[in-house]
């Protein structure tokens, strides 16, 4: 374990080195709102791509989703990868990312909520999905937090994990802060390089463990998996098809791939691409970036009852990826050290990445949109100062969320994504495809995603406090559900927008072909 701590140590040096250098890089090309938001709008295909699919996939999807779907579902999680790639990423950016673009530009939107604002020329539209994102993307980052530093308690038992939660946020805060979206992109870049080469290298590590049996008995063996007293057999983890998880399987596809597509640290890279050919381009890059990432996760995930001899960890659900890790590249030899330190730096990637996107969508939602608004005097000269200093607090809030004792990482960030992607979601698609989307109709989609959500939540929590112990084991119990509250959120919002925009007044004939004028 010492040759293990000591490899590791000095990788997280070399990485954390990089992405301070990148921060410092960036700093003279963030001396605006615009290029500390968006670089400009000039950020070409190739990082583009990456800085969506690093931002997609986080330890989250590595040690919570693909550990809990891995161990309970079995090969047929991969399903939610490839979901991911061909629904998250390729389709996303055939139908979403040339109009976002277009009109973008055309209505000078640095933000999703200022985008509300100008396409449906409402200011109280803007305020509230600026509430919207700064509140509910605290537990989304939260979780990133908790993902990763799960694996880091696994490699140093002896270290608090509060001091891993801290050390991710200051190097977050400090490139993010120095050098905005362009040092965001760039570290994207980089860590989308070592995510590659680490997935690979976590996949064939687990493959040839001894309990695996390589490729071409790993089938066998998984088959020959017994009921440990949970229900799952390997029936169950050799079905492509998700077997008796079918439904839960296919909710999980679709709240993960659509969730995406109303995100605001999703979207926003649609805005800041250099040009149309550069979309183009991305659409590919990020779909097979997704298929690599995706599904060598939840494969390794499938794997995880093999390698763990079918007994889970003490830490339960969140510790299934960690200890696999551990258990496979256990030996003190330097080859499972190094790949050991590899995956872990993936997994800090993968955080790190997502996180830094989060903390610009929620600042930006304050510095830009939100503060404007409520003070009628406010200098645009200090919107740069007052971002950094709300990268910084985003960052602090996330991390003191993070230091609860939540362990329930997949939940909180299906909640997450469910209540803000099912907000947007409806609004957002139908207003860059359709003039006859009205100021009603989006304010209705987006109330009924949020109250889609929050009521369920709040009922379900309500029902279950005569069962449970107290009012936070009711509200775990309601956040199980929320992939299929998530979901059903999407679903309203996009179909009560078009239905309350048919009866409700249109906007003039000039607004609307100065939105979509181009």
């Amino acid at each position: 374990m010492l040759q293990t701590q000591i490899v590791t140590v000095i990788a997280l040096v070399i990485f954390a080195a990089a992405m301070v250098g990148i921060g410092i890089y960036s700093w003279r090309k963030t001396q605006t709102i615009d290029g500390f938001l968006l670089g400009g709008r000039n950020i070409g295909a190739w990082v583009s791509a990456f800085a969506y699919g690093t931002s997609y996939f986080s330890a989250v999807v590595f040690v919570g989703y693909a550990g809990q779907h891995g161990w309970n579902i079995g090969l047929g999680g991969i399903w939610i990868g490839i979901g991911n790639a061909l629904l998250g990423c390729l389709l996303a950016w055939q139908l979403l990312a040339k109009r976002t673009k277009v009109m973008t530009t055309t209505l000078n939107a640095k933000t999703m909520p200022e985008f509300f604002e100008r396409r449906y020329d409402c200011t109280a539209l803007k305020i509230f999905a600026a509430v919207v994102i700064f509140v509910f993307l605290v537990p989304y980052s939260a979780a990133v937090y908790k993902g990763l530093s799960s694996m880091f308690s696994a490699i140093f038992p002896s270290v608090p994990n509060n001091v891993w939660l801290l050390v991710i946020a200051v190097l977050t805060a400090f490139y993010l802060v120095l050098g905005g979206y362009v040092a965001t992109a760039y570290t994207d870049f980089v860590q989308g390089i070592i995510m590659i080469i680490g997935v690979i290298a976590m996949v064939i590590a687990i493959v040839n463990t001894e309990a695996v049996g390589g490729f071409a008995n790993l089938m066998e063996n998984l088959a020959a998996v017994p009921d440990n007293g949970d229900g799952i057999t390997g029936a169950q983890l050799t079905s492509w098809y998700g077997g008796s998880s079918l439904k839960f399987l296919c909710v999980n596809i679709l709240l993960t791939s659509f969730g995406t597509w109303g995100l605001p640290q999703m979207v926003s890279k649609y805005y800041a691409i250099k040009d149309i050919k550069a979309v183009k381009q991305a659409k590919i890059i990020s779909t097979v970036f997704a298929l690599i990432i995706g599904c060598g996760a939840y494969f390794v995930g499938s794997l995880s009852r093999l390698v763990l001899n079918n007994q889970m960890p003490d830490g339960g659900v969140d510790s299934i990826i960690p200890q696999t890790l551990l258990t496979a590249l256990g030996d003190p030899n330097i080859v499972t050290t190094i790949i050991l330190a590899v995956i872990l730096i993936l997994l800090l990637s993968a955080s790190m990445s997502t996180l830094s996107s989060i903390v610009l969508s929620s600042a930006s939602a304050i510095s830009v949109d939100l503060i404007p608004e409520v003070k009628k005097n406010y200098n645009p000269k200090n919107q740069m100062l007052i971002t950094r200093i709300l990268c910084l607090v985003f960052v602090a809030l996330s991390y003191i969320f993070a230091t609860t004792n939540i362990t329930i990482i997949v939940n909180i960030m299906s909640f997450s994504w469910g209540i803000v992607s099912g907000c947007f979601i409806g609004p957002y698609v139908w207003g860059i495809y359709s003039k006859k989307t009205t100021k009603i109709g989006a304010w209705t989609g987006m109330i009924a995603g949020f109250l889609t959500v929050m009521g369920t939540t709040i009922v379900l929590t309500c029902m279950n406090l005569g069962a449970a112990d107290g009012v936070y084991a009711a509200f775990k119990l309601a956040a199980s559900k929320a992939p299929e509250m998530g979901c059903a959120a999407m679903a309203v919002s996009l179909i009560v927008v078009p239905i309350v925009s048919a009866f409700t007044p249109k906007f003039s004939d000039e607004h609307i072909n100065n939105v979509f004028k181009n």
